[in-house]
């Protein structure tokens, strides 16, 4: 029985930065054969902890970082990725992807959507999508809901239907699985490897994209919580406007963070939880740790692993007749 402890996510970051490190020159060089690197970087604290290892694994000359913004990004999300490019010494490579996104009717295809629940809604308008919050506070289904801001501020929100929400999501994944196309074209042209930046938290959950944000050749902080990229962020001198940025998808034009959007309790509060959980550590331990009732945290153990559970597919390779 694992012994649950506040400081049981506490990592030796020299110690875990030189493992990655170690690992991500090992996998690129030696298994795939590869000259170098090619990653997005989007402003994130992911993906500015992975340029910092990637840095170190590589050297600034057999790395390329990509900016790939869109209409619909945020301007702040673009500064924050060219300065932690420069920080580390990286002249980034901007490809703008809105005639892509045009190409494939991206905001078209989704504005139908939006348009059915709000008949109002134009391209003065920004959009949102969202789950309930207070995961903490009281049961609640994983229900997704539309947020529309009119150009004077106002907010409208309403639930979506299953089919409007599945027409949003795939017309908005356009956007994930072109950035993945154009990274692997920057791959190819330099026989270079894409690293992935989604951590533990991501992946296991369902928070990807599959073929998207999901597509990647190695994936160097894929085992860690998003509290323990953190943890790395301040060793290794992440600007600390990125590390104090709440954590967005940048994905819709209103903007929402990832706890909005759909983790729904703070990642200091659900990592710890969630590695109860993993562990087989009874709700009650976990509970008594973190100063919470034991209704709580069960109430996060049931929401892992229906999250879990719902986005098994996404994390399953292309089935055949051997399978």
């Amino acid at each position: 029985m694992t012994t649950f402890h506040r400081n049981i996510l506490k990592l030796d970051a020299e110690a875990e930065t030189a493992r990655i490190v170690e690992n991500l020159r090992h996998n690129i060089f030696d298994r795939l054969k590869k000259r170098g690197g090619v990653l997005g970087v989007s402003g994130g604290v992911d993906s500015a902890v992975v340029l910092a290892l990637a840095v170190r694994a590589l050297g600034t000359e057999r790395l390329t970082a990509l900016l790939l913004p869109e209409m619909e990004s945020s301007a702040s999300s673009v500064r924050l990725a060219r300065k932690v490019c420069h920080q580390f010494g990286v002249e980034p490579l901007v490809e703008d992807m809105t005639g892509p996104l045009l190409g494939f009717g991206a905001y078209r295809r989704r504005d139908e959507a939006v348009k059915a629940i709000f008949p109002e809604y134009n391209s003065a308008y920004k959009l949102k999508i969202t789950l309930p919050a207070g995961l903490l506070d009281k049961a609640t289904l994983n229900v997704f809901r539309a947020t529309i801001v009119s150009p004077e501020g106002e907010e409208k929100t309403k639930r979506l239907r299953p089919q409007q929400l599945q027409q949003i999501v795939a017309a908005t994944n356009f956007k994930q699985r072109s950035r993945a196309a154009m990274l692997y074209y920057h791959a190819e042209l330099r026989d270079y490897a894409v690293i992935g930046t989604p951590q533990r938290n991501e992946h296991g959950q369902g928070f990807f994209v599959k073929y998207g944000d999901g597509a990647m050749d190695v994936k160097p902080i894929g085992h860690l919580f998003k509290s323990q990229v953190y943890q790395l962020a301040e060793y290794l001198d992440i600007p600390e406007e990125i590390r104090t940025n709440p954590p967005t998808s940048d994905t819709y034009s209103a903007g929402s963070t990832q706890e909005e959007f759909f983790f729904r309790l703070p990642f200091e509060i659900m990592d710890m939880i969630w590695y109860g959980l993993e562990h087989d550590v009874p709700a009650a331990e976990v509970a008594q740790v973190m100063e919470l009732t034991e209704e709580q945290v069960q109430r996060v153990y049931n929401d892992i692993r229906q999250k879990e559970r719902t986005t098994a597919y996404l994390r399953t390779s292309p089935l055949g007749l051997e399978d």
